[in-house]
């Protein structure tokens, strides 16, 4: 009888995993997974206490009914996981240090702004050699999510500190290996007229623990897992298709691992990525960080989670500031900053492929991504390729710009189109010249308009101005632009993911974004 298939975290096929399967009578029978990771043995139908074992896996024990359908058991690989819960706190609130790792292991907490600050100790894990490393679950872990240790040892929680920030828990073991935590910690109170909202729902959907993200297998996990991603997974099996054909998609867990986000410690804030993910995600967030403490600015840091909560005061900021890639937002969010923009407050968005996506938060900590079929937004190169604008209202209307997928994964400096705008003063530009040519990103080369770029759109507002284009080549270049009256507020947004990583590296990016700001705080 085909019982299930055994896979690892990302949902790959484990071979030759040994299985005992016990029931009601006593009796063990053994078998092993095969190639594929299928797992075929000679028992009756029922339930059974079920062991499972693999070197370089933690192994094991479960429970599982045979005959129902194939059973999705999970095997963790030897190496470091972990999160805080919750992922995201206000000053003072405690979180769990949540960490499955197969060695002894220290903690310290630090925090990422203009450089990394160690902040604290944290002790060692809290339990016996061998038991550092917690199961997986069976089944669909990404949208499951895992409840690892929570909080079973004094040791294993943290105090949120006054200062607010970015903040990580380093995982050290006793063999070098290291993974960091990302900590989203908020005032209590308003403390600067700057607000920063970190992109936690987009890293949420970028994030593929468990075999699923809204990129892998969006549409669920598959009957069986992978043995080659290359060429089990839909994208590379059947590459006409697209990313999103299908009306619904499950949840996704925001209670899991969330590996992307670890910026490795030979990263320096002022040197280039060196992890595929950082370029977009929480190393490029740090880099913003560290240009606006560098720079000066008092900010408050926020996860984009909690103004859906309504726990943003965003009346006490004169500015609030989106990083380079806010995709995925709740329709509550986007009404709020509208709302707020038209009362009078000032918006710099730095990113790009910004509101492109309605996503919901639901009561049991997990995201629900509004996708759509998006073969009914037409081609990719028409403006507003936009499943936000789709479902709900353009986000052009709001942010000046809209995306399309010209220019997707290419990068390239900013033509200058509008010099005597006031955002240029001092930096000595004139028409036609470039800037945005260094940049610290270390995936895609070429400068400060790329990664995904977003342009003027007919819904952009009467009187928006390009203030400069991205040389992309094939109309693929960013549009950075100014909405100087969106009812009693204003707007600037760079239309590139990719435009953060050039703050500190290129003069005029970071003299251009400090006019910006100056202004717009200037006006309070």
């Amino acid at each position: 009888m085909l019982v299930g298939y055994v896979s690892d975290e990302n949902d790959v096929a484990i071979a030759d995993v040994a299985v005992e399967l016990t029931g009601p009578d006593g009796v063990p029978v053994s078998c092993r997974s095969s190639a594929s990771g299928r797992i075929d043995a000679d028992v009756a139908p029922g339930r059974y206490d079920v062991v499972l074992a693999r070197d370089g896996y933690g192994p094991k024990r479960t429970t599982a009914v045979a005959g129902a359908g194939p059973v999705r058991f999970r095997l963790l690989g030897e190496r470091t996981y972990g999160f805080l819960w919750p992922k995201e706190v206000t000053s003072g609130s405690t979180a769990e240090i949540r960490v499955s790792c197969p060695r002894p292991y220290r903690l310290s907490l630090w925090r990422y702004g203009a450089g990394r600050e160690h902040v604290a100790p944290l002790g060692v894990g809290e339990h016996e050699p061998g038991a550092t490393a917690v199961p997986l679950p069976d089944g669909d872990v990404a949208g499951s999510g895992v409840d690892w240790s929570p909080g079973e040892f004094p040791g294993q929680r943290v105090v949120a500190p006054e200062r607010g920030g970015l903040y990580f828990v380093h995982v050290d073991d006793d063999r070098g290996g290291f993974h960091g935590l990302p900590w989203i910690v908020s005032p209590s109170a308003p403390t600067a007229p700057v607000a920063v909202l970190a992109s936690d729902l987009t890293w949420t959907a970028y994030n593929s623990f468990g075999g699923r993200s809204n990129y892998l297998n969006p549409a669920g996990l598959p009957p069986a897992p992978a043995v080659s991603r290359r060429q089990d997974l839909a994208f590379y099996a059947e590459p006409e298709r697209g990313e999103w054909e299908d009306e619904h998609y499950p949840p996704l867990s925001l209670r899991r691992p969330d590996p992307d986000q670890s910026i490795p410690l030979g990263e320096d804030v002022d040197g280039p990525t060196t992890t595929r993910p950082g370029a977009h995600l929480a190393a490029a967030d740090w880099r913003l960080l560290a240009w606006l403490e560098r720079q000066g600015y008092g900010y408050d840091l926020y996860a984009e989670s909690r103004l859906d909560r309504g726990e943003v005061p965003l009346d006490a900021y004169r500015v609030l500031v989106l990083g380079c890639h806010p995709e995925y937002w709740t329709y509550g969010m986007f009404r709020q900053v509208r709302d707020w923009v038209h009362a009078g407050g000032r918006l710099l968005h730095l990113g790009g492929n910004g509101l492109n996506c309605e996503v919901e938060l639901l009561g049991d900590d997990r995201l629900l991504v509004h996708n759509g079929d998006t073969r009914k937004l037409g081609p990719g190169d028409g403006p507003d390729w936009s499943r936000f604008t789709a479902r709900r209202e353009p986000e052009a209307a709001l942010l000046g710009v809209g995306y399309d997928q010209r220019g997707l994964l290419t990068a390239a400096p900013y033509e200058v189109v509008s010099p005597s705008h006031w955002a240029f003063e001092g930096t000595g530009v004139a028409a036609g010249s470039l800037f945005g040519e260094r940049s610290l990103n270390g995936r895609i080369l070429g400068g400060a308009s790329g990664h995904e770029t977003d342009k003027l759109s007919p819904h952009s507002p009467p009187g928006t101005t390009l203030l400069a284009r991205g040389v992309n080549a094939g109309g693929g270049g960013a549009h950075l632009v100014h909405v100087p009256a969106l009812g009693r507020g204003e707007v600037v947004s760079t239309g590139s993911i990719a435009y953060v990583m050039s703050l500190l590296a290129d003069d005029v990016v970071s003299a251009l974004t400090r006019n910006v700001l100056d202004r717009f705080l200037a006006e309070w």
